[in-house]
């Protein structure tokens, strides 16, 4: 047999093909998933487990004065939040993984935004990341201020002990494949509770403090740079990264298995019914992200961002 064009490896092994290892990574994940439901099912067959269940529902307490329903402020912020984490997602893929950039950017000095010193050159692709970052901050803070104002905060920051043991019950419902009853409309289950905690409280302030630590903007003789190098923002960052792609996998799932038109209405709609307002309004969300994912290249980054400062190569 000709061994000609074929390169034979040094230790005398095949080597494997290149899809082997995340075919196995896949298979051994649903391996792992379907034990966990079948022990998750089993449990339930338990009569301690039944009683627990039954004493802890899901859904921990609320104060009474918790509002009920979705303003329509929270249907904006959410599109905003989503269009803006996608493409900071996508953004910060491309710093990372892009190994030689061919267009630079140096902001204009003479702008809006002055400083001493002279305006370091970074990459297009960091600009980009940069600059959707601070939109993500700026509209964070409005988040913030109208989940306060309104009240809101309550139905995503845990107010009650019962929160854990509810909390646990959910995942074991989650897992079981016999899920609690949804009605976000007045109280989120939970695990919901804790995961939207997380993610507004957790997940989006580390992202940013690590962003700004790794950014040409941290002061390079700052006293914290020792307590907090930029080697442990880099290490942070990335997870924190992942956590968002996971929460945004596993929350769009659980919207459309959970009651899509519904859950659509109280995000997009601010109504609590079954109507197809809801879903419609996500429709032209999607367009506005994808149209937004396919126009993030350099082709039309590099006008916008001649705007406020000088690109070379």
């Amino acid at each position: 047999m000709s061994t000609i064009g074929k390169k034979p490896s040094r230790t005398g092994k095949a080597t494997p093909p290149p899809w082997l290892r995340p075919v196995l990574t896949v298979a051994a994940a649903l391996i792992v998933a379907a034990l966990v439901v079948l022990l998750a099912r089993w449990l339930r067959t338990l009569e301690p487990v039944q009683d627990f269940l039954t004493r802890y529902p899901g859904h921990s307490t609320l104060p009474q004065n918790a509002p009920v329903g979705f303003p329509a402020w929270m249907g904006w912020q959410h599109f905003l939040n989503m269009f803006l984490i996608v493409l900071i997602i996508r953004s910060g893929w491309q710093v990372r993984s892009t190994g030689r950039p061919r267009t630079f950017w140096t902001r204009n000095n003479k702008g809006l935004v002055k400083t001493k010193g002279t305006p370091k050159k970074i990459s297009l692709e960091l600009w980009f990341h940069l600059s959707l970052d601070a939109l993500w901050v700026l509209n964070g803070l409005v988040f913030y201020i109208l989940l306060f104002v309104t009240g809101q905060w309550v139905r995503i920051v845990p107010t009650h002990w019962d929160v854990f043991p509810n909390a646990l019950s959910s995942a074991l419902q989650y897992a079981s494949f016999d899920w609690p009853l949804e009605n976000s409309w007045t109280n989120y289950n939970a695990l919901q509770m804790i995961t939207y905690f997380l993610v507004v409280f957790v997940a989006a302030p580390l992202a940013i403090i690590t962003g700004l630590r790794m950014s040409n903007a941290w002061p390079k003789q700052a006293r914290i740079n020792k307590a907090y190098p930029i080697e442990l923002a880099r290490a942070i960052h990335l997870p924190t990264m992942l956590f968002f792609v996971m929460f945004i996998i596993v929350h769009v799932v659980l919207v459309f298995s959970t009651g899509a038109l519904r859950n659509l209405n109280h995000m997009y709609a601010a109504r609590d019914d079954t109507g197809w307002l809801g879903l419609w309004v996500f429709i032209g969300s999607v367009v506005v992200v994808v149209a937004g994912w396919l126009l993030a290249r350099p082709i039309f980054l590099r006008p916008i961002a001649g705007l406020t400062g000088k690109l070379s190569r």
